[in-house]
């Protein structure tokens, strides 16, 4: 017997599709802190105490979920559940890994008309100032680990210095490219990690034809997103070029969704940073915020909305995870590949920051004091680890004393 549990944990070993549903419907249920926290949650679970994957094979994914377009923390669950029982188990991951995150920002959307108004308004600068303080936390984290160094720090600066004089969507494409472009310059220093290999059960020949759905899909969307409505092709299409564009996942998602939703009219900015405070309080991925607002601005079909919101963001990331996984070990570490994405990753925390200043800050800190206590929650959670939801419940307090003060 005990022979047997070391097969089944031991690295590369299949499992049952309702084991894995099991594994990451714990996950999804209890993973809170963002697409960060996601990671050392995974890595605790499935590397230490499951032993599903080595060391060197996670880092590796994780390289590679980094490096590409779409959510990093639910595309790494995804290639967890591919590696361990293929596309089923695939399936298993992202559906137990999102479904809680999914129903409770649909009820969020329920919940929301029927509250007293200034009950409302109190509930919204509260997640409006969540939107703040886990914004500021994710970037201060991500500039620590992506840009240690004066030449990605400056690549960071000119990329969020762009995106602020410009406010384009486009911009943020252009930053990646010249993130990449100047990481090949400035980053040569950059060492690449050590390699292992990468359990599938799918050839490299099917790379092609997960890359055309890719490039087909996002060809619809820019065209279809031209002059959009909010029906559930708009929806389809916006969320979709989201997905497909937004490099860094997380919070760095937050520009192109107020890009797709507020700057088109579908929603207003309270609206959207309301659910994007909301999505702070919940576990599993961050992407989830596309129910909310897919359901916000299909006022008909709200739940017909939101479900279509939610497919179009994430699958864009899948489709490329799919056409790059069975090469990625073959050309992850030459040294051109490394120094390409230590600038890409630099330029991501740009990006963010640019976020972070317009609408984060612009639209959750009306007054000295909310800027206090924003500055003052988020030395809680980096200094002193306090969890995410704490800091939800207290910017809920806050904002309901300061509107009743």
């Amino acid at each position: 017997m005990s022979d047997q549990r070391v097969f089944e944990g031991a690295p590369g070993a299949p499992s049952s599709v309702p084991e894995i549903f099991l594994a990451f419907l714990k996950l999804g249920l209890s993973a809170f802190g963002g697409p960060i926290a996601h990671v050392g949650y995974m890595h605790n679970e499935f590397v230490v105490r499951r032993r599903w994957l080595d060391e060197p094979t996670f880092a590796q994914v994780l390289a590679l979920c980094q490096f590409l377009p779409g959510p990093a923390s639910s595309q790494l669950g995804f290639s967890l559940g591919l590696m361990r029982g293929g596309s089923l188990g695939a399936i298993a991951a992202f559906v137990a890994f999102t479904l809680p995150s999914v129903l409770l920002m649909f009820g969020m959307v329920a919940a929301l008309p029927h509250l007293d108004t200034a009950v409302a308004a109190a509930l919204i600068h509260g997640l409006k100032l969540v939107a703040v303080v886990v914004v500021a936390h994710g970037l201060i984290g991500m500039a620590r680990q992506l840009t240690p160094d004066i030449p990605r720090a400056v690549i960071a600066v000119c990329a969020a210095l762009a995106i602020l004089a410009t406010q384009s969507a486009w911009m943020q494409l252009l930053t990646i490219v010249f993130g990449a472009m100047a990481g090949r310059v400035f980053c040569r220093h950059v060492a690449p990690k050590a390699s292992s290999a990468i359990p599938l059960r799918f050839g490299a020949r099917w790379a092609p034809v997960f890359m055309l759905l890719y490039l087909i899909g996002l060809g619809t969307a820019l065209y279809l997103g031209r002059h959009a409505l909010p029906t559930s092709t708009g929806i389809a299409a916006a969320f979709y070029q989201a997905g497909a564009l937004v490099f860094g996942g997380g919070h760095v998602v937050l520009p192109l969704l107020q890009s797709a939703t507020v700057d088109t009219g579908w929603l207003t900015p309270q609206t959207f940073l309301a659910g994007y405070g909301a999505a702070q309080a919940m576990p599993g991925p961050m992407f989830s915020l596309a129910a909310f607002l897919g359901a916000e601005a299909n006022v008909g079909q709200p739940w017909l909305g939101g479900l279509v919101a939610v497919l179009a963001i994430f699958l864009p990331g899948f489709l490329l995870l799919m056409a790059t996984l069975p090469v990625w070990a073959r050309v992850a570490n030459h040294p051109r590949a490394v120094h390409a994405m230590a600038g890409i990753n630099a330029a991501v925390v740009g990006v963010l920051a640019a976020a972070f200043v317009t609408p984060v800050c612009t639209q959750g800190l009306h007054s000295l004091w909310d800027g206090m206590f924003a500055v003052i929650a988020c030395v809680a959670m980096l200094g002193y680890r306090v969890p995410a939801i704490w800091i939800v419940g207290a910017c809920l307090v806050y904002a309901s004393a300061a509107a009743w003060s």
